[in-house]
């Protein structure tokens, strides 16, 4: 079978990315525009700015990754976007795009899933193989999926309220951390140990998670402690909260592993960029036997090679969208 090559696009937050990927499984080129220096002026992401900004990018993005190949637009066999979920105005102005694109140079537009990319993003590293298990941890999804096979997606536990990459922000927030809160509440807590007490969400026989009840202790906890006089040990603060988020993932994941005899484990999303996360997953799969793939860093946060990445199978399976193809701010793909 020919080589194919995909092009994919990704606006679905506040990166301005397009990629191309040869076979689903072997990044070509990959240009990323990050507006993370204008939001942080806000303490987050203002959606009508990064809009405004994609839509100021996206033609240099293009320019930009097609100088760094031989690859023409006249050899892409298919033109993927990142259409949900995400926030409605970035997502408008990918999809527009990739619509015209598919348009002028008449190749197959594919609509992907912006949480497929990041669990295709570990193809880019290793084969998928089957079954397995996705831990799914970002900004707005944190979940368990049960993979038999490309595109089988089981949902054995999901968010009840807040997602663990939210939740790290508004507690970046409570703790005076500039944007984006991930990294920073990591690089705090490395100076802390786990002093502080809080409770210990879900801790339950359910695979399911809530953040939303650590979240409040965190802000109560602050807020008592300031109004008392006493002064808030933010490292320590920061240490105790990543160290109780993350046993929840673990413990969770631990639980499906043995529920459903895991062999494989993939973790996918933004806050899969974690080091404490990471050392924490690779212990676990190591005591429990099983395989782990994590994709590196640059596949961790949004980019387009993840979405090219995913369109791969929906390529092979002829699973085309049409010019009326419509952006959604949110979407229960699985």
């Amino acid at each position: 079978m020919k080589d194919v090559y995909i092009m994919g696009i990704e606006t679905s937050c506040d990166e301005t990315s397009i990629s191309i990927v040869k076979n689903g499984n072997e990044e070509i080129a990959t240009t990323v525009l990050t507006q993370m220096d204008t939001h942080a002026l806000y303490g987050g992401v203002v959606p009508e700015i990064a809009s405004r900004m994609h839509t100021e990018n996206i033609t240099m993005v293009l320019e930009d990754v097609l100088s760094k190949t031989d690859i023409t637009m006249e050899r892409i066999d298919a033109i993927a976007v990142s259409y949900a979920p995400g926030l409605l105005g970035s997502l408008l102005v990918g999809v527009e795009f990739a619509k015209v694109l598919s348009l002028v140079y008449q190749k197959p537009l594919i609509a992907t899933h912006h949480i497929a990319g990041h669990i295709y993003a570990n193809n880019l590293v290793k084969k998928l193989e089957f079954p397995l298990l996705a831990v799914v941890v970002s900004g707005g999804h944190t979940e368990l999926v049960l993979m038999k096979g490309d595109y089988q997606f089981k949902v054995l536990g999901t968010t009840v309220d807040d997602a663990i990459g939210e939740c790290f922000d508004k507690v970046a927030r409570v703790l005076g951390l500039p944007y984006p809160g991930g990294p920073n509440v990591e690089k705090l807590a490395l100076m802390g140990k786990p002093t502080y007490q809080l409770p210990k969400p879900m801790d339950n026989d359910e695979l399911n998670f809530s953040f939303s009840g650590l979240k409040s202790a965190v802000i109560n906890l602050n807020h008592n402690e300031s109004q008392k006089g006493n002064e808030v040990r933010k490292e320590d603060l920061a240490c105790s909260f990543q160290h109780v988020s993350f046993d929840q993932i673990i413990r969770k994941t631990k639980m499906a592993i043995e529920r459903y005899d895991i062999k494989r484990v993939i973790v996918a999303g933004g806050v899969s960029a974690s080091k404490f996360l990471r050392a924490e997953m690779e212990k676990l799969c190591e005591d429990m036997k099983v395989d782990l793939t994590i994709p590196p860093m640059k596949y961790c946060t949004d980019n387009a090679t993840m979405i090219a990445a995913a369109a791969y199978p929906q390529y092979l399976n002829h699973d085309f969208a049409g010019l009326d193809l419509q952006a959604r701010s949110s979407s229960y793909f699985f």
